[in-house]
């Protein structure tokens, strides 16, 4: 296996700390209240769909249909995404600049609405560093799905051999793996630092 050159980093979870809750425990004061909402109304199943590229306009108005007392909450859903990200998570970004300081190759895979990430990316110059972004809404394919490591096999000009991807989802890694990438099941940022720094690119 050929050691890697370039390094892929998902969004959500290791770069940035994304969670529905850290937005709607602004609007919802009960917890009981708060857990209902979002095991059942603006879910992370519901969202995902976005990430495959389902447009909001689509899906808001079916949902409000769905719950229509909850309505001005799903609408917030929309207009405050940016506030369902509670900061960087730790240490991650600190690798990513040191990796380009390094003149190490930088992409990003990640499942991301596009609406929601051209949103997100203006308030974030961390992105700037980075040759090129796969966003699963603009693809209109997500990951898993082992179409969309394809696209970033086919954009970066690397062998799969030559990417090294960190995700913070097990099923996400192991298409890499069979893909032949090099990848790393991100858990902390200390973590992937020590992987990083054994493989040399660090």
């Amino acid at each position: 296996m050929s050691e890697p050159k370039a390094v892929v980093f998902d969004v959500g979870r290791v770069m940035f700390q994304w969670q529905l809750r850290s937005l709607f425990e602004k609007l919802i004061d009960d917890s009981a209240e708060l857990d209902w909402f979002l095991e059942n109304v603006v879910t992370e199943d519901w969202h995902f769909q976005h990430d495959r590229g389902v447009p909001l306009a689509q899906m808001l108005p079916a949902r409000m249909q769905q719950f229509p007392d909850q309505a001005l909450r799903i609408a917030a859903y929309a207009a405050r995404f940016n506030e369902t990200v509670a900061g960087p998570v730790p240490g991650t970004l600190d690798i990513v600049r040191e990796l380009h300081g390094a003149g190490i190759p930088l992409f990003c895979l990640t499942n991301f609405g596009d609406e929601f990430f051209v949103q997100f990316r203006a308030t974030q110059p961390i992105f700037d560093l980075f040759k090129d972004i796969i966003v699963s809404g603009e693809e209109l394919v997500a990951k898993p799905d082992p179409q969309i490591y394809q696209i970033v096999e086919q954009r970066s000009g690397y062998m799969r051999s030559e990417l090294f991807f960190t995700d913070d989802n097990a099923a996400n890694i192991a298409v890499a793996n069979k893909r032949g990438w090099h990848g790393h099941l991100f858990e902390n940022a200390e973590g992937l630092r020590e992987e990083l720094t054994d493989l040399g690119l660090l």
